[in-house]
């Protein structure tokens, strides 16, 4: 049986951040957030990593990831590009960015043939999620006309920052634990009566306590690169006025797929505590996690000395 492949979307070049996230140093020998995923990726049983990256970044990622990472698993890249669109297609000369998870999903299409997880390569997931959906790829394949898929699911409380608005999928789970619809709202934020997101900037809607959220751990079988694919020219052709921003959600085609009875989605509940460094101020609460965490056991101190 096939190990599941890892990927690790780090194609952004962190503009809220102020700076290359991906490879700023949380841990106390150099370790970064990506380093921790990796880790708890290989424990879980995974066999490939796969990096999605900007060529812009290609020689400072390579530099201070590849290079230690292609010692221990089996590692490729791959690059999403804006002007990576079909034929025909005219992109706006305001466009910087590429198109989206959706479409950085899409670039692994000819690197991944086995069930595998995606992440975001500056959101720390915490071991426990690798090993649920671990577990879950190994098994994983598509059947009775229907693509099986899977998500960790997060307790929307344990994903916030203390310093701003954070992007996650609102998602409806049912009875069985199978996702049934996912909303995703780009500017959530705590508030002292509670957990609101906005669409406008003005007007704020209460998020209920404990809803399950998508931190975009996802785990797939290959048969998601032929949806991606086939729906991007449609997803170009319907926001042909709003090319200069819109995005190629992963959330939206999972969701699509849902209410269509194409795909079911299996939620893997978890309770880790998410970390992230959206904001450049988040960056001490990281590191004091995962020095907490290297302190009780979780993780060595050192944390590829025994591997290199």
């Amino acid at each position: 049986m096939r190990k599941p492949a890892l990927v690790i979307m780090a194609a952004g070049l962190g503009s809220r951040y102020g700076g290359l996230k991906q490879i700023d140093p949380v841990g106390q020998n150099g370790e970064i957030i990506i380093d921790y995923s990796i880790y708890d990726a290989l424990k879980a049983g995974f066999g490939k990593v796969v990096f999605i990256i900007n060529r812009n970044i290609e020689e400072a990622f390579k530099e201070n990831v590849g290079k230690k990472i292609e010692k221990i698993v089996d590692t490729a890249y791959v690059f999403q590009s804006v002007e990576d669109v079909p034929e025909g297609v005219k992109i706006p000369d305001g466009r910087v960015k590429p198109w989206g998870t959706g479409h950085a999903v899409l670039s692994c299409i000819n690197d991944v043939d086995t069930p595998f997880a995606v992440i975001n390569a500056d959101d720390f997931y915490g071991p426990t999620s690798f090993q649920q959906i671990g577990k879950y790829l190994v098994n994983l394949e598509d059947a009775d006309a229907l693509y099986h898929y899977c998500m960790v699911g997060f307790r929307l409380e344990n994903t916030l920052t203390e310093n701003g608005h954070v992007a996650r999928g609102i998602c409806t789970v049912d009875s069985n634990g199978y996702l049934k619809g996912i909303n995703e709202r780009t500017k959530i934020q705590s508030f002292k009566d509670g957990t609101k997101y906005t669409e406008d900037g003005e007007n704020w809607v209460l998020i209920p306590e404990g809803s399950t959220v998508s931190m975009n751990m996802w785990g797939f079988t290959p048969s998601i690169f032929k949806e991606l694919k086939t729906r991007f020219p449609k997803f170009l052709k319907e926001n042909e006025n709003n090319l200069e921003k819109a995005e190629y959600f992963l959330p939206s085609v999972v969701d699509s797929l849902i209410t269509s009875d194409k795909a079911v989605v299996k939620v893997l509940p978890s309770e880790e505590r998410w970390y992230g460094v959206t904001y450049r101020d988040d960056k001490p609460v990281v590191k004091k996690a995962i020095s907490d965490m290297v302190r009780r056991g979780v993780y060595p101190s050192n944390l590829w000395e025994d591997m290199l």
